[in-house]
């Protein structure tokens, strides 16, 4: 498995099954809060959920340099926020940085481990320690992972706002800010959606579905081509995950736009899962059935036992 880099360089002008999945999401969106009231809420939350997890996997096209060739126009397209709490701008950085495969689940270089220090771990109470075990099964990744990835992300903002008075971030949060002001005038504005109900039946599901492809996504191997997971997923989930579960491709063709990744797969599968010590599942029933009560495996990084 090679390193790549992290941008397309991919050189169409305009990828369209990525516009057209843009125009269908925000099409849906629009359908949906301004027909909220005449909905049940049961019917409300899985569609929410949909949608903004969906969005969520647009921008990461965006970040990847998708669906133009150009920077500012892929950030127009994604710019509404529709899950509120996290800034585009910074998730590019952080998720860029995840992107070198070498520091793949270090806990101190790679901004996507869920995994801690040693030393980390000794310092936590009792409080913290059972919220990380508990976030280490499915069932704790869908119901409290979200809260703990925006409260952790939000407090971490805060640390570098009063030690370093971090400027880009200060950009990346008027840029966000104005995208959330643009998603709250629609829905609770335009179709009054009280901001409660949109964060429970909307953002909050559409954080746990983020979560859930990324839940066994990456583990702590030696060896760097057995740390990123395939995962053979249905129909609605590969679409709503523009297919990034087949994320040791991903990895090793981080510029491939999200159409072209199952044609990849499909012919180096043999190959990608020798690689990847054959780090798979078939579906996320699968992943459902082997981890939704059970932790996949401790919170503390193996290196730094």
């Amino acid at each position: 498995m090679w390193q790549a880099s992290a941008e397309s360089s991919y050189t169409r002008t305009f990828e369209w099954p990525t516009l057209l999945a843009g125009a269908a999401l925000y099409l849906a969106f629009g359908l949906l809060t301004w027909n909220y009231d005449a909905l049940a809420w049961w019917i409300v939350l899985p569609l929410g959920g949909y949608l903004v997890a969906w969005h969520g996997s647009l921008q990461h096209e965006a970040v990847h340099g998708h669906p133009t060739r150009w920077r500012w126009l892929n950030e127009a397209f994604i710019f509404p926020s529709l899950w509120l709490w996290m800034p585009y701008r910074s998730y590019r950085a952080l998720h860029l940085t995840h992107h070198r495969n070498d520091h793949l689940t270090d806990p101190l270089e790679d901004p996507e481990s869920y995994y801690v220090t040693a030393t980390r771990w000794a310092r936590m109470g009792p409080i913290r320690r059972a919220l990380l075990r508990a976030n280490n099964s499915l069932l704790g990744r869908l119901v409290i992972g979200p809260w703990i990835a925006a409260f952790g992300y939000w407090a971490d903002e805060l640390r570098g706002l009063r030690t370093d008075g971090d400027r880009p971030n200060g950009r990346a949060w008027i840029n966000h800010l104005l995208g959330c002001a643009l998603v709250l005038a629609w829905v609770v504005g335009v179709c009054g959606i009280p901001l409660w109900q949109y964060v429970l039946l909307f953002v909050y599901p559409g954080l746990s579905l983020t979560l859930l492809r990324s839940f066994l996504e990456h583990r702590a191997r030696d060896d760097i081509n057995e740390r990123t997971v395939i995962v053979e997923a249905e129909a609605p989930l590969a679409l709503l995950f523009l297919n990034n579960n087949l994320h040791a491709v991903h990895h090793e063709h981080p510029g491939a736009s999200w159409y072209l990744l199952p044609a990849i797969y499909r012919t180096d599968r043999e190959r990608l899962l020798r690689e990847n010590g054959g780090y798979a599942f078939k579906g996320y029933r699968d992943v459902f059935r082997r981890y939704f009560l059970r932790a996949k495996e401790p919170v503390v990084h193996p290196a730094s036992l």
